[in-house]
């Protein structure tokens, strides 16, 4: 199926229909954030299920049940997705945890007002197209990658969902207040687990011990996680994701794109990322 049948276009970006109804759209448009509330903010495919196990871990001060009695979706709730107004949000105590994908551009005006705390996830772009890559091919609401050739050009034109990874990642570096922002990429996490939970929890002015700050580390290992059928998505109905064909936890590693990318296509991924970057003096990881 095609971009116009799956996608929903929305603010110059395509967002896929069925899980993005007019009535939630506007629900998010609408959508009251409050000072304490918790927004993880990712580009898809960056790390966004593994700091959904992170942070609920945190504010719980490490215990498992923060993650083993509700899927993933449900207890940091995507606001922009059609289940956010049916959750009750308003309801929940504070601090709330949430999630979204869309750029900065793309907040609802409250979030301006009250300014929340948001932990914004980067992931090297080459591995966040290489995961895409796969995760396309095995959903039915996504149009189907195709050649890698061409899910290339598309990945490197942002004609896939929520638009362009180099426009997302500049819209939250330029963000007007960064003071309650914080950047950190997956290749850290990867890199010492342990300290990046130390740290996000310094972020969130949650005190926790060495030893629970070890237990969280651990339990978000991936291998761990892979595991834990409300983070893993085999609660998803095969007919919307089909993991017999692939993992949706697939490998949880840095550097795939070196086993997916040919030669020629990351020296043009480097080429393009080179002259979309030029001006970001943000220095990633990954940085060329």
């Amino acid at each position: 199926m095609t971009e116009a049948e799956l996608y929903t276009l929305y603010k110059g970006v395509y967002l896929p229909t069925v899980l993005h109804t007019a009535e939630n759209l506007k629900y998010y448009e609408d959508f009251t954030f409050r000072p304490d509330d918790i927004l993880i903010a990712t580009y898809p495919k960056s790390g966004t299920t593994w700091m959904q196990e992170i942070v609920p871990l945190i504010m719980s001060g490490g215990d498992p049940a923060s993650v083993e009695t509700l899927p993933n979706w449900d207890r940091v709730p995507w606001l922009e997705e059609n289940r956010a107004h049916i959750l009750n949000l308003e309801e929940r105590p504070s601090p709330r945890m949430l999630t979204t994908h869309y750029s900065f551009g793309m907040m609802p005006p409250s979030f301006s007002e009250v300014k929340p705390k948001v932990i914004y996830v980067t992931r090297n772009p080459k591995d966040v197209f290489t995961s895409a890559f796969h995760y396309y091919d095995i959903t039915t609401f996504l149009v189907k990658p195709g050649l890698q050739s061409e899910f290339l050009r598309k990945f490197l034109d942002g004609e896939v969902i929520f638009g362009s990874w180099f426009d997302h990642v500049k819209s939250w570096l330029n963000a007007e207040d960064k003071k309650n922002i914080m950047y950190i990429s997956y290749e850290e996490l990867i890199m010492d687990l342990k300290d990046s939970v130390a740290r996000i929890a310094k972020f969130l002015e949650k005190s926790l011990e060495a030893e629970v700050v070890e237990k969280i580390a651990e339990r978000c290992l991936f291998k761990n996680m892979k595991q834990n059928k409300m983070s893993n998505y085999s609660l998803v109905p095969a007919e919307f994701m089909d993991q017999a064909k692939s993992e949706f936890l697939r490998k949880g590693i840095a550097g795939d794109w070196k086993n997916q990318l040919t030669e020629a296509e990351a020296e043009h991924f480097d080429a393009v990322y080179k002259d979309q970057m030029k001006d970001v003096t943000y220095k990633f990881i990954w940085d060329y």
